[in-house]
């Protein structure tokens, strides 16, 4: 039995330490709504009162004979947070849900997401936790996000998009590096809007599935490296490393 699921089973009987627990808990129900949503919540968003509520009546209805709480909280969140947004006619039929789903018995805590776009949520709601200013990186994913719309995608695709072993990793780092030290490339990639596999190709020995399935990844990197995206660029360690080696 985890450490969540204890805490939530004490809270259900205990009502001065369920206020402690729900404290205790913000960066989770946080992260979850960013998780099930796809844009970042604070404290301030209707969302976080609805994520917070969520939470709150998970408590009351979780049964541990059926899974963890973490898994069955992360589902009640994105079903209240589902009919909100369908409620508030916020929903777009562009952006699908599916990415995000958590089911009680399969549901992932996203500590182990390796994506791009799920690590700078966690160290944005770090930050708004413990007092930080995160403004700076907002302000960054803003931009970001306006330059990744201009080739049909989002800085929130990034979390599928993003390479998982460290192998291929590398290689997408190495056809990053490639782009950012030709110019005509990047030009290309920036004139087309969308990735020049036939130069990259002729530049490097990698498969042409590679950078057809890591595509976004590799130019969001590439516009993040060559723009003045710094708090951004901490999370490119990979790719800096093989720029530099």
């Amino acid at each position: 039995m985890s450490e969540l699921t204890d805490g939530a089973l004490r809270a259900r009987d205990d009502l001065l330490y369920r206020n402690h627990f729900l404290q205790e808990n913000t960066k989770f129900i946080l992260t979850r709504a960013y998780a099930a949503i796809g844009h970042y919540v604070t404290e301030s968003d209707d969302e976080w009162s609805i994520a917070l509520l969520a939470f709150n009546d998970a408590i009351d209805r979780f049964n541990p004979e059926k899974g963890e709480f973490d898994g069955f909280a992360s589902l009640v969140i994105r079903r209240r947070l589902y009919d909100y947004l369908r409620s508030e006619k916020h929903f777009s039929q562009e952006i699908s849900l599916e990415p995000y789903a958590m089911d009680a018995d399969d549901a992932k805590d996203t500590d182990e997401v390796n994506s791009l776009a799920l690590e700078v949520q966690q160290k944005t709601v770090e930050q708004s936790v413990s007092g930080q200013d995160s403004g700076n990186i907002k302000d960054e994913i803003e931009t970001v996000g306006e330059i990744l719309r201009g080739y049909g995608f989002s800085f929130m695709d990034l979390a599928d998009a993003s390479p998982k072993a460290q192998k291929t990793k590398v290689s997408c780092a190495k056809v990053v590096a490639v782009i950012l030290q030709d110019a005509a490339i990047l030009g290309k990639l920036r004139s087309q809007k969308s990735l020049p596999i036939r130069d990259i190709l002729a530049e490097i020995n990698v498969p042409r599935k590679l950078l057809e399935r890591h595509r976004r990844y590799i130019i969001a990197a590439a516009e993040i490296l060559d723009g003045d995206f710094p708090l951004l660029a901490e999370y490119m360690d990979t790719i800096r490393k093989v720029m530099v080696s």
